[in-house]
């Protein structure tokens, strides 16, 4: 019997993607269905495997989604598990697939580091603000937008894993000094999460969410020095009501993020999107950190390989 693939992420601009997954068994495409429209695919057809990726993805791969159906395999094209209720599928015996220890192929990905690096770029320039400014009072002053120097900065990476590494490389060369916090890691030149913040100026993060991680970034770490903070990571590393607060007291003077942490429920609920921008220098992208033609289309297919 033909495998029954349910797809629940964009695929289709991705050259060779479709094809591919066509090749594996009978394809059911819904790129962009809502919780309800998934659980009713999976219902009414021979589904026994979903195709995801938690970048496109409002809801959470769970029980309420998955019991009653024939899904044995979740196949996820990502490091990350958080879009999936982990518990719940070890205890039916559902098979997760996914690029955590997938070396070979994640090592040819650095399209997160490098949009982190790029968001650390425009706060300390100011690129985004002085674009929004510029724009929308016809203006043409410089001196609200003058911005800071990378050569003379302490950058802290926060993690020392696969995009840790990629982002230190991106300072160093452009100077930057790099200070490395990871309780786990020999390269760590500080010895603890305060020492970071009270030495750098900015702050890049790079973990993954666990219980020693969730909301570890608060009011009191924000309040050590550390004048920007990127967080490419997951939006349960911080604490998004301290972050705010901070911004609000000058504490922090810009915060860049891929990520929010109400990502799977209603994302237009967040407090960071009720802030003024004009004032606060924020900026948030889509969760785009892993988003480029040849990332996805690496990944993807190394993943479909797996089915």
């Amino acid at each position: 019997m033909a495998r029954g693939i349910a797809v629940v992420t964009p695929v289709s601009h991705l050259d060779g993607v479709v094809e591919l997954l066509e090749s594996k068994g009978e394809v059911y495409f819904l790129e962009n269905g809502t919780r309800h429209q998934v659980r009713e695919l999976l219902l009414n057809n021979p589904i026994d495997t979903i195709f995801c990726n938690p970048n496109q993805q409002s809801y959470k791969i769970d029980e309420d989604l998955l019991w009653g159906t024939n899904v044995r395999v979740i196949n996820t094209a990502s490091t990350g598990l958080n879009h999936i209720d982990l518990e719940y599928c070890e205890l039916v015996g559902i098979e997760i697939q996914c690029h955590k220890n997938d070396f070979e192929l994640i090592n040819q990905l650095p399209s997160t580091s490098e949009l982190a690096f790029g968001l650390l770029l425009d706060l300390m320039r100011n690129i985004t603000m002085s674009n929004n400014v510029t724009k929308r009072d016809k203006s043409w002053d410089y001196l609200p937008f003058v911005g800071q120097q990378m050569k003379d900065y302490k950058v802290g990476i926060v993690g020392y894993g696969r995009l840790g590494k990629m982002m230190v490389k991106f300072c160093r060369a452009f100077d930057a000094q790099v200070f490395i916090y990871d309780p786990y890691s020999d390269e760590s030149n500080v010895d603890t999460l305060e020492e970071l913040f009270d030495v750098c100026d900015a702050v890049s993060l790079h973990v993954h969410v666990t219980d020693e991680t969730r909301h570890m970034i608060d009011y009191d770490l924000l309040s050590r020095g550390v004048k920007f903070l990127v967080n490419t990571s997951r939006g349960e590393i911080v604490n998004e009501t301290d972050i705010i607060r901070a911004l609000g007291e000058c504490k922090l003077w810009g915060y860049g993020a891929d990520v929010i942490e109400d990502e799977f429920g209603d994302p237009s609920k967040s407090p960071f999107f009720n802030l003024d921008n004009s004032k606060l220098n924020c900026i948030f992208t889509p969760h785009i950190g892993g988003m480029t033609i040849q990332g996805q289309t690496k990944a993807y297919k190394w993943s479909i390989d797996k089915l």
